[in-house]
């Protein structure tokens, strides 16, 4: 577990400074830097993992379903066989011997994904709109971000940055959010770049021993925020392409809101404050030591976090198995709950069922079309993009800026966020992220219609 005690009363030497601001500045440009590119602005990151993509071009696939079946058999063969040239390997281990449910998660990824990339099998599971979307649309993009975002997560995460950060955002983010400053990074680098990228950043600062399980679970499930690119593709879909600073300023305002109060409702507020070994935090980073100012402190935080930097080797060592184990341990339970996510919005009413107690919700909001409206709202938990393609159908204009702007600050989607949450380590459960989905339609809606009537 890591520590965190950064007090040092030693003259930072220049290898230190060095340490410090290099790969932090290059990792700062590589993830949080908006750069035109295309037609909209994106983070460099998303550049170079879309230089991969076209690489690959049509094997594209081809590679997706390789690695999603080979995590598949691998991890049935040494859960089943523990094979002690694996077992006796910490890192290969922890990747394939897994529990019973995550087994299960990986095999039925490995047989959706096949039977899509071959054609043999259900309509239902291989259609255009469920295993052929994930493993067309979806994976791809997945496998070429987590190979960069996880080979350059720790220019972010191991060499002070964060540890900096940590010191000057926490009079911010701890009395607005009850986070420790380090999570405004996680928020920044989805905000800009791709949700999945925070998810990845959260997932290692609790491995790792900077988040307890309610911090953890908190930032997953708030600030793995829709990036800007994306949503210019969602209010291009209801063709409001025009009113797009209302839109984000909605979104903004909402999400705000959102992650104000979602955290302090069940099941979010039931998490313990304990790190992922059970221990409790060693320092208390709202008390500033006597003689130092929140930057100083922020400083020095992040000169000792570099100083414990003995060896390039060992960082590149963390980013390759960060990389590993995003592809081989994610992309199987995208695969797996994505499509079955996307299953039951095709071809049962269910999500219809459950957003008709909307209706009076939204009529008393006075949103136009309440009806049809309400049919989109709970099928979001499925994928973020279903709604805003029903509302493309809407007469009404507000009634698709509300759609396509609560689809976005809805945030938990079973394609791809959501099945990345319970891919990863953060201790949430999928009963807890539909509730928490329900809780932020509830919080956000008022807000982006109060921001709607203002407009229309």
């Amino acid at each position: 577990m890591q520590k965190t005690d950064y007090l040092s009363t030693t003259v930072p030497s220049m290898r230190n400074i060095l340490m410090f601001a290099i790969p932090s500045l290059l990792g700062l440009l590589l993830f949080m830097t908006p750069v035109n590119f295309g037609d909209g602005v994106t983070i460099p990151i998303a550049v170079m993992a879309g230089s991969v993509l076209d690489l690959l071009g049509g094997s594209a696939t081809a590679v997706v379903t390789a690695l999603v079946v080979f995590s598949a058999v691998t991890s049935l063969i040494v859960t089943l066989a523990k094979p002690r040239f694996i077992t006796r390997h910490g890192f290969l281990n922890g990747l394939f011997n897994v529990s019973p449910i995550w087994l299960a998660t990986r095999v039925i990824g490995g047989v959706f994904v096949a039977m899509t990339f071959f054609g043999y099998g259900s309509e239902l599971i291989m259609g255009e709109l469920t295993g052929a979307f994930v493993l067309n649309d979806l994976l791809p993009i997945l496998l070429s971000v987590f190979i960069f975002a996880g080979l350059l997560l720790p220019l972010l995460t191991s060499f002070g940055l964060l540890e900096m950060l940590g010191a000057v955002f926490t009079k911010v983010m701890r009395p607005l959010f009850g986070l420790p400053g380090r999570s405004a990074v996680d928020c920044a680098a989805s905000w800009l770049g791709d949700g999945s990228v925070g998810i990845l950043m959260t997932s290692k600062q609790y491995e790792q021993g900077f988040y307890t399980q309610r911090e953890a679970a908190v930032v997953g499930t708030t600030f793995s925020a829709v990036s800007i690119s994306f949503s210019l593709v969602v209010i291009a879909q209801v063709d409001l392409m025009h009113m797009f600073t209302w839109f984000y300023l909605a979104v903004c305002l909402a999400g705000i809101a959102a992650a104000i109060i979602v955290p302090r409702l069940p099941p979010l507020c039931w998490k313990k404050d304990e790190l992922i070994d059970g221990s409790t935090r060693e320092s208390n980073e709202e008390v500033l030591p006597e003689g130092h100012t929140t930057l100083s402190y922020g400083l020095q935080c992040a000169l000792n976090r570099a100083e414990k930097i003995r060896s390039v080797n060992s960082v590149l060592k963390e980013g390759a198995q960060n990389a590993v184990d995003m592809v081989l341990g994610v992309l199987p339970v995208v695969m797996a709950i994505g499509t079955a996510a996307l299953m039951v919005a095709e071809y049962t009413s269910i999500f219809n069922v459950l957003g008709a107690p909307f209706v009076p919700l939204l009529e008393l909001l006075h949103i136009p079309e309440a009806v049809k409206a309400s049919e989109t709202i709970v099928i979001g938990f499925a994928d973020m993009f279903i709604p805003a393609i029903l509302a493309a159908e809407i007469d009404s204009e507000m009634t698709r800026f509300v759609i396509a702007a609560m689809s976005v600050t809805q945030l938990i989607y079973m394609s791809e966020v959501g099945a990345l949450l319970l891919g990863s380590k953060i201790p949430v459960k999928i009963w807890e992220l539909f509730v928490i989905f329900i809780l932020r339609t509830l919080v956000t809606l008022p807000v982006i219609a109060g921001v709607a009537h203002l407009i229309f």
